[in-house]
């Protein structure tokens, strides 16, 4: 080692110095894990945030009503005796029309019947338009239930609600067959529901 006039210590100085605290070049900042981002944040989603909650991550399907569980989660299925309720809250509201149209028919009353038959089909129109965009009636609302696609867990639309209503035929040919069926299936389903791809479940 030679003498060096300008180093009164007599040492060497360190050769290819590397920067920052003796922190050895290409490597990460102090208390930041190797090949992560800066500040020790891992890239994507922050740690213990499951990937449902966000974060750039595609939302589950589900539907509306029941706690989400991911895919294949089991809806609340509405069973038989609620359906039947529903229905028969519908054909209530019927009645007082139906019953003008029939006593007009019967004594010759054209006032009677016009009258008896507009709110008829007034009335089925506008539980028909219901239905297709809220997935209720009057009768599935007051039982807390609605009808939903089954694949995506929305209302069927208008044109799918009248659908299933014309494929109730189905449900009425084997003996009424079809209506019973919701009282031992696994997912609660008439034929109807079967044909269209549409379940009833719960929303209270």
């Amino acid at each position: 080692m030679s003498y060096d006039p300008n180093n009164p210590y007599g040492q060497q100085p360190p050769q290819n110095p590397q920067p920052g605290y003796g922190q050895p070049q290409g490597q990460p900042g102090y208390g930041q894990p190797q090949g992560q981002p800066g500040y020790g944040y891992p890239q994507g989603a922050p740690q213990g945030v499951p990937p449902q909650q966000g974060y750039g991550y595609p939302q589950q399907p589900g539907y509306p009503g029941y706690p989400q569980q991911g895919y294949g989660a089991t809806p609340p299925f509405a069973n038989w005796g609620q359906r039947f309720l529903g229905t028969l809250v519908d054909g209530l509201i019927y009645l007082v029309p139906y019953v003008l149209f029939i006593v007009g028919r019967s004594s010759d009353n054209a006032a009677l019947t016009g009258i008896g038959g507009i709110v008829v089909f007034g009335l089925f129109v506008w539980q028909l338009i219901r239905e297709g965009r809220t997935g209720q009636t009057v009768g599935k609302q007051a039982l807390g239930i609605r009808l939903v696609r089954e694949n995506t867990g929305q209302p069927l639309g208008i044109g799918m609600a009248f659908v299933r209503r014309l494929a109730h035929f189905v449900d009425s040919i084997a003996c009424y067959l079809g209506w019973l069926w919701p009282a031992w299936d696994a997912k609660r389903q008439t034929f109807a529901d079967k044909i269209c791809g549409s379940i009833v479940i719960r929303t209270q």
